[in-house]
Parts: structure tokens; sequence; C-alpha cells
């Protein structure tokens, strides 16, 4: 199946309202031209889901600045005083959650699991309103599985099936990201043809893969 599509047929059927998961840290391995391309579109009420909001001019940071994003999931704010403006003054509902907290629950989502166990938390801001279980004399916060709609990633390389080649850290979030939403959509800065990407190095293979917009032939 070939899964190469043009920009803007990639995020066309996103609307007002749904849940985005974007990768990503500090804007590293952000999905910049998908971004741009949501912006053009005039998405809004976006609930996003992201380790980090970049800054005011990059990665999710773009869609904050914009006010275009109603309820923020985050691990941390710190990099764009626009969200930290927006989270005190009452404009954007943010929850800030511990960042392992915040990959295993996107994990949990993507994996089918009801939830996990998990320390972190406990006796802090954290754990208000969530269910506490205690094993073994253990206090634990139940921490329950976050999913999207839709799942903006970017890669170095695809291959037309949608298998996907990160380069370094830009790996982040992006590959439990793609198992957790019911659309993934990657922006690759190299397509390849299929059987051209050597099995053992595919970081995240097809079938969690959507649709691939070849990066290096969006103009921006």
């Amino acid at each position: 199946m070939d899964k190469v599509v043009g920009i803007k047929e990639a995020v066309k059927d996103i609307r007002d309202g749904d849940t985005l998961m974007i990768g990503g840290f500090m804007a590293n391995g952000a999905p910049e031209k998908l971004i741009d391309a949501l912006i053009e579109q005039g998405i809004k009420d976006i609930t996003l889901i992201s380790t980090d909001t970049g800054l005011v001019t990059t990665g999710s940071g773009k869609l904050i600045s914009r006010k275009l994003v109603k309820k923020l999931y985050a691990s941390h704010i710190g990099t764009n005083k626009e969200t930290g403006r927006q989270m005190n003054e009452g404009e954007t509902d943010v929850e800030l959650v511990p960042q392992g907290t915040l990959a295993e629950r996107i994990r949990a989502g993507g994996y089918g699991l009801g939830g996990f166990l998990t320390e972190t938390g406990v006796g802090t801001l954290v754990e208000e309103g969530k269910q506490k279980i205690t094993v073994d004399g253990v206090e634990y916060l139940l921490e329950t599985p976050l999913t999207a709609d839709y799942a903006l990633i970017h890669a170095a390389k695809a291959d037309r099936n949608g298998n996907l080649v990160y380069e370094g850290s830009t790996n982040n979030f992006s590959n439990v990201m793609a198992s957790a939403a019911k659309v993934t959509i990657v922006e690759a800065d190299e397509v390849v043809e299929n059987g051209e990407i050597n099995p053992n190095f595919v970081h995240t293979p097809g079938v969690f893969v959507n649709r691939v917009v070849d990066g290096g032939a969006v103009n921006g």
C-alpha cells in the first residue's frame, strides 16, 4: 500500500476539537511542516498531547501562540512563556504530567492496557483526583491511558509502506505516539521505495502509520 500523500491531503480531515499527539522534544524532531499545514487549515480547539510546547515559534508552540489549543497534556512548559501565561490566566487548560508517566500513559493507550501503577506523584499535586492502590504495603497512583484522533510525527526516512527510521534523539515520543492514535501522519525528510530500508533498522513499523508526507518535497 502506497501511503505517500500531499501535505494538504494528509491533514484535510483533521477537525476542530480533535485530540492530537505531536512529537518532538523542545521541538527537536517536531513535524514542523505538518504543524504549519494545520495552522493554514485553521484548526482550533485542539486537545494537544506533547511532552512540551517548544518555543513560541517552533514545534507545537506555534499552535499555543495562536491560541488554537484548548487542553494541553505536557510534562513541562518552561521553554514557552506563552504556555505558562495562558495557563496562569486560565485561557488554556494545562495538565502537567511527569515525563515518564506521560510516555507510559501514551504507551498504555497504544498497546491496549487499562492503565498502570506508579509511585511517581504520590503525596504531591499530581495525585489529585486519581485512584490510589496499595500493593504489598506500597501506595501507587493508577494512571490511565492516553489516546488521540491523530498523531503527527517526524522521521528522518520513510518508505512508501510507512516504515520509519528516526535519527538520534528525534525518536523521543514519536514511536509510542504512532501506536496510540487512530491515524498517524508522518513528515519524513526522505521517502524511499519499499525494500530500501533494512528491516533491522526500522524503528516504527508501517502497520502503525497511515499517511506519509515527503517533507523534502514541501516548500517552507
